[in-house]
């Protein structure tokens, strides 16, 4: 009796997955978390109007949804003020992401990133033979002139920028972004993740021509909007590229309460706006109290903060681990120098005052266990 017989490729690689999410580790510690502020979900909640569309469609489950996304393609559309076909729409930006990858990596290709940037996206190129090649923050920003430099030098399909950044929170403005998509290689697509950019100043978004086929930029449904769990993520691009998608994506992959949902939060942009504020509350008092225990907050244009812990990437996992202990949900960088921060997702006024409690026992905890 045989088993299945693995692709080389496949059978070469780890047996992992990018995150590991809180309900493992609430499963592992037997108790549920206190403030999940790990995820950078909106843990406000979606629109009320989108809670209400869902259950609306919950209704009409038994049908398939519409494969082509066309109500909420035409309203992107019109909310962006460019063409239908400049549109595609997925599974989160994750899925996406590994469509985009599966259309332009072939094994042994050359895909570029950051050291210590969004790890979902490397998951991706692993999973279809690219080698990734990767340049290091600067300041704690990805540095988009490194980027392009190295996507020439390697001759890359692909090259990943997140603005604003995930894990820093950092963020470039338009005026950047627009030199780098200038600069962007003959052959080379950018991917230009904009999860956050409905937290971000004014000036953080480019001017992108849509017709213009060295750039993809991605948004999401999951933060600005409060929908991480209905998995709405779009893409804008030059139409061809658009248009390639339904090559390989999967035609029935979006659920049709998450597309009535999504629909519905784009036009409660009144909702959007509360949320904004309440955010930006949030990330104020996560940065009070960083400062009330002698930390550095990080300037954030996200949903969440990166606090400094002030030492090296041991002590900020030892701060991580006791506030996991005590009930607090939160993560951190994966790479020096980035991993002496901590990141905490905004929260409701309960939730900061749950991390404000515990802070400080965590970095007694740290400082003690550590000497």
């Amino acid at each position: 009796m045989t088993g299945p017989r693995y692709p080389a490729l496949i059978d070469a690689l780890p047996s992992t997955v990018p995150f590991v999410g809180p309900e493992v580790q609430e499963r592992a510690r037997g108790a549920a978390f206190d403030a999940r502020l790990g995820a950078n979900e909106l843990v406000f909640g979606p629109s009320p109007r989108a809670i209400a569309a869902m259950q609306a469609a919950a209704g009409d489950i038994w049908m398939y949804a519409d494969p082509t996304n066309f109500d909420l393609r035409n309203a992107l559309a019109e909310h962006h003020g460019i063409a239908p076909q400049h549109i595609i729409i997925g599974e989160g930006i994750d899925g996406l992401l590994g469509y985009l990858t599966r259309l332009l990596v072939e094994p042994g290709d050359a895909v570029v990133t950051s050291e210590g940037a969004y790890p979902t996206f490397n998951y991706h190129v692993a999973g279809y033979g690219g080698v990734l090649h990767k340049v290091p923050y600067t300041g704690d920003h990805e540095d988009p002139e490194a980027l392009m430099a190295k996507a020439a030098e390697v001759d890359a399909k692909l090259v990943y920028l997140a603005n604003p950044d995930n894990p820093m929170g950092t963020w470039h403005d338009a005026q950047a972004l627009e030199r780098a998509v200038d600069t962007v290689p003959d052959g080379t697509v950018l991917i230009l993740d904009e999860a956050y950019i409905e937290f971000a100043p004014d000036g953080t978004a480019p001017r992108i021509d849509p017709t213009d086929p060295r750039v993809i930029r991605f948004r999401t449904f999951s933060k600005g909007y409060g929908m991480a769990g209905a998995r709405v993520g779009y893409g804008i691009g030059a139409a061809p590229l658009i248009q390639a998608f339904d090559k390989i994506r999967n035609h029935f992959g979006m659920n049709r309460a998450a597309q009535a949902g999504a629909l519905a939060a784009l036009l409660d942009q009144d909702y959007l706006a509360q949320v904004q504020g309440q955010v930006a509350e949030a990330k104020a008092l996560i940065g009070q109290i960083a400062q009330d225990n002698g930390l550095t907050a990080l300037p954030s244009a996200t949903n969440f903060v990166a606090i400094d812990c002030g030492q090296d990437g041991d002590f900020a996992r030892r701060v991580l681990a006791a506030l996991v202990a005590d009930g607090i949900f939160v993560r951190m960088p994966f790479v020096a120098p980035q991993d002496r921060c901590i990141r905490i997702s905004a929260g409701r006024p309960e939730d900061m005052t749950a991390f404000a409690q515990a802070l400080p026992k965590a970095l007694k905890s740290a400082r003690e266990t550590g000497s």
